[in-house]
């Protein structure tokens, strides 16, 4: 072997020693810089995860306050249904009273004979019913 093919041999060999060298630093830093961000992505991850907690938490609180709103409001509505159905019974109550009244007030003027209407009889009574 002669020194030039020697020398050739050893610059090669150096030469991809120090192609080696860069890629593997390369690499190295390729991939501390991927940790890095990853470690950023997740430290921003974990923020938006207690944030997201919190939605969760509100949201927790307001469909359970709308759950007793709700409840509150058929109750009401059940009040409101029982309250009309006693009214309707008081109306019912009071046309009936009222009709005996009447009634009362048209038999007592028939059978007063000082009364206006005695002699017309009781469809034209002048008391106010």
């Amino acid at each position: 072997m002669n020194t030039n093919t020697i020398v050739l041999t050893i610059v090669v060999i150096v030469a991809l020693l120090l192609l080696g060298a860069v890629a593997w630093f390369a690499r190295d830093r390729r991939t501390k810089s991927r940790r890095a961000e990853a470690h950023s992505i997740r430290s921003h991850a974990r923020d938006e995860k207690r944030h997201v907690t919190q939605r969760e938490a509100r949201a927790d609180e307001t469909a359970a306050k709308a759950r007793v709103a709700q409840a509150e409001a058929d109750i009401k509505t059940a009040q409101a249904k029982g309250l009309q159905q006693e009214a309707l019974g008081h109306h019912r109550e009071a046309t009936v009273s009222r009709d005996e009244l009447s009634h009362e007030f048209e038999r007592a003027d028939a059978l007063d004979p000082d009364s206006p209407s005695a002699a017309d009889g009781p469809a034209h009574s002048t008391h106010k019913r």
